[in-house]
C-alpha cells in the first residue's frame, strides 16, 4: 500500500491436519490471532478468517476443491484483495490458488518479509531483507512460479520486489553474493564494536522475547535510549547497544534484539541471524514475556527452542514476566522469574540486581575457568 491508497483487505486461512487427540495435551495453539497481527502490521485490514480441518493435503492448492469453491464466494462476497495462508505454501498451490480465486495469495513467510521491509532502518536490516526476499523469490523463480512480474504494489511485493524477479536466475544469484559480501564487512565492523566494549570491561547483556513481549520498551526504560515502541509485531528490526546503569555503580552494555516468533521459517531464521548475533556475544540473557497473553507459555517455549537452535542455551538467563500493570500479581509465572512493568517501573529495580549478580557469578565462573586453565 502507498499513498492514499485504500488498505487492502485479507482473508486468513489455516488448513490444519486432523489429528488424534491425546487425553491431557492441549489442542494446537489458534495461530490466527498472530498472524492477524501480522497482517495488520503490513498495512493490510482483516476482514475474516477461516480455520480448515484437513485429512490430507491436495498437492496442487493444499485445500480440497469444496473448501476452495466456498473461498471463491468468500472473496466476492467480502471484496477480498488477498488471501493469506498460516500454511508455508508451495510455489505450484500458490500459483494454482491465484488461478482459481483472482486475487493475490501469500503465505505467512511473505508478510512477515513484507514487514521487514517495511521496518528496517540501518544498512544491515535493509541488506538482510534484500537477501531473504531473493533467497525466497529464487526459490519461487526455480519452482516454475508462472506470475513472478506481478503487476502493481501492496502487501507482498516491498523491497526488492518485481524488479529483480524480471532477472533471470543468474543475475540474481550474483546480485546474492554481492549482499552476503556487503552484510560480512558490516558484521565484522559490529564484531569489532563488540571487542572494544569487551576490552573497556563493560559486561553484555542481551534481551531476548517473543515478538511484541515489550523488550524495547524494557530497553527504553533501562537506557533511556527512546528506541520506536509500537502494540505491533517486529516493531523494531535492527539490533541496538546502549550503556545502561546497574545498582551497584557498574556499567553495562544493554542490547535489544528481533522479537522471535512461532515457528519462523529456516530460511528466515538464518536470513537474520545477524540481529541475533548480540546474543552470541552477551554475557547474561534476559528473556522478556509476556504476562498478559494467554499463550505466554508457549511463546516461552519458543524462544527457548530458537536460542537452543542458535547454540546460546547454555548462556545464564533471568526470565522477566512483564506488563504486570495489566495482571498484576495474578496469573502464571515460572519458577524464578520475576514479574515486571517496562511501562510504569514496577519491578525494574529488582530486575536490574539479579542482572548484577548474574553477571557477577559469570565473571566469578569465567574467572575461575581461566585459572585452572
Amino acid at each position: 500500500m502507498a499513498g492514499n491508497e485504500s488498505p487492502e483487505r485479507a482473508w486468513l486461512v489455516w488448513a490444519q491436519r486432523k489429528r488424534r487427540r491425546v487425553p491431557g495435551i492441549p489442542p494446537p495453539v489458534d495461530l490466527l490471532e498472530e498472524l492477524a497481527s501480522l497482517v495488520k502490521g503490513a498495512g493490510g485490514v482483516v476482514a475474516g478468517s477461516r480455520t480448515q480441518l484437513l485429512s490430507s493435503e491436495h498437492p496442487a492448492t493444499l485445500i480440497g476443491k469444496g473448501t476452495l469453491e466456498s473461498l471463491k464466494d468468500t472473496v466476492r462476497v467480502h471484496d477480498v484483495h488477498l488471501v493469506v495462508f498460516q500454511n508455508l505454501l508451495r510455489p505450484n498451490q500458490q500459483a494454482n490458488l491465484e488461478r482459481e480465486l483472482g486475487v493475490k495469495v501469500l503465505d505467512r513467510r511473505e508478510i512477515i518479509l513484507d514487514i521487514f521491509a517495511r521496518r528496517a532502518r540501518s544498512r544491515e536490516g535493509k541488506l538482510q531483507v534484500e537477501l531473504a526476499q531473493l533467497s525466497f523469490r529464487l526459490g519461487r523463480l526455480t519452482g516454475g512460479r508462472r506470475d513472478l512480474s506481478r503487476l502493481g504494489g501492496g502487501i507482498g511485493t516491498r523491497g526488492p520486489g518485481e524488479k529483480k524477479l524480471e532477472e533471470d536466475r543468474r543475475r540474481i544469484r550474483t546480485h546474492i553474493r554481492q549482499i552476503e559480501r556487503d552484510l560480512l564487512t558490516v558484521r565484522r565492523t559490529r564484531t569489532l564494536h563488540y571487542r572494544r566494549r569487551k576490552e573497556v570491561g563493560f559486561p553484555v547483556v542481551a534481551l531476548v522475547g517473543y515478538t511484541n513481549a515489550g523488550k524495547s520498551t524494557l530497553f527504553n526504560r533501562l537506557t533511556g535510549a527512546g528506541v520506536y515502541v509500537a502494540d505491533k509485531l517486529f516493531a523494531t528490526l535492527d539490533p541496538t547497544a546502549r550503556r545502561f546503569p546497574l545498582p551497584g555503580g557498574g556499567t553495562a552494555i544493554l542490547v535489544d534484539t528481533v522479537g522471535f516468533i512461532h515457528d519462523l521459517p529456516d530460511e528466515l531464521r538464518e536470513a537474520f541471524l545477524a540481529t541475533l548475533e548480540g546474543i552470541g556475544e552477551a554475557d547474561l540473557l534476559v528473556h522478556v514475556a509476556d504476562g498478559s497473553s494467554e499463550g505466554m507459555e508457549d511463546a516461552i517455549s519458543s524462544v527457548e527452542g530458537i536460542l537452543s537452535k542458535i547454540g546460546v542455551s547454555g548462556k545464564p538467563l533471568l526470565l522477566a514476566v512483564n506488563k504486570s500493570d495489566l495482571t498484576g500479581n495474578a496469573g502464571w509465572r515460572p519458577p524464578g522469574a520475576i514479574r515486571i512493568s517496562a511501562k510504569t517501573g514496577d519491578g525494574i529495580h529488582a530486575l536490574l540486581k539479579e542482572v548484577e549478580g548474574g553477571l557477577w557469578l559469570h565473571r566469578s565462573a569465567r574467572s575461575g575457568s581461566t585459572r585452572q586453565g
